[in-house]
């Protein structure tokens, strides 16, 4: 029923010249999403808990918890380790200095690597300067089960991004 109801949506928004294509994408971006639970979201709560630990500027070692399917820098920012609002769309494209994360080298290597975006962004940030090996972007890292104790760190400020 929920795939009659999209593929009429879906006739309706591609027959209506008035919406602008940015109207489009996100009704059927948004419908899409909506009609199908991710698997992410079917399981309890419980289940998709993920303890990581990160070392805080000051060095102390704090555990923090997230969900899997859930992005690093969600976390923590939830833990209140780092600002939301230095990062507010969850987007490669909207990335600061302060979602530059370094992970410990035994967990760096069971991510996926960097994707071109994520090399070229932390790159930007580190002003051609030596790009730490351990740097990684909080809203590329992924949350899973595999990652339950994840150790990261986060890195002091740079001195082009203290106000």
């Amino acid at each position: 029923m929920a795939v009659a109801t999209l593929q009429k949506l879906s006739s309706r928004i591609s027959c209506n010249p008035s919406l602008s294509l940015y109207s489009r994408a996100i009704i059927t971006r948004s419908s899409a999403s909506s009609s199908t639970p991710s698997p992410s979201t079917s399981r309890k709560v419980s289940d998709r808990i993920v303890k990581l630990f990160a070392i805080d500027l000051d060095g102390k070692k704090r555990e923090i918890v997230g969900l899997s399917g859930q992005t690093l820098l969600k976390a923590l920012a939830n833990n209140g380790l780092i600002d939301p609002a230095s990062h507010r769309l969850e987007e490669i494209d909207a990335c600061s200095a302060e979602c530059e994360v370094n992970i410990a080298q035994e967990w760096l290597e069971r991510l996926p690597p960097a994707s071109y975006d994520e090399q070229y962004v932390l790159k930007r940030n580190s002003r051609n300067r030596v790009l730490n090996k351990h740097s990684r972007l909080g809203c590329q890292v992924v949350l899973t089960q595999e990652l339950q104790g994840m150790i990261v760190a986060l890195p002091e400020p740079k001195p082009w991004d203290i106000p």
